[in-house]
């Protein structure tokens, strides 16, 4: 007899949201200040609009990453939860 568990999806979403946005505002920042990571921060602005090495890019990119990251996020519970069953 196996027991099969669901994963909250709303949790997981915004776990992943909420890890993905710290780490798209840390890298946001230490380009902004350091010049570290400008390569990755240019490609992501590519994807996430207005995302850029500035102090207002950041914090666009930051509010991306947190809604990237959590519908990925909610999007991999549903399908777990679907595949698990």
């Amino acid at each position: 007899m196996s027991s099969t568990r669901q994963l909250n999806i709303k949790a997981l979403g915004l776990t992943l949201g909420i890890v993905w946005g710290i780490g798209i505002l840390f890298l946001g920042l230490t380009s902004t200040f350091w010049n570290w990571g400008l390569g990755f921060v240019t490609l992501m602005g590519s994807v996430y609009i207005g995302y850029n090495s500035t102090l207002g890019g950041t914090l666009i990119g930051t509010i991306w990453g947190f809604c990237d990251g959590t519908i990925g996020g909610m999007l991999i519970a549903w399908f777990y939860n679907k595949l698990n069953r």
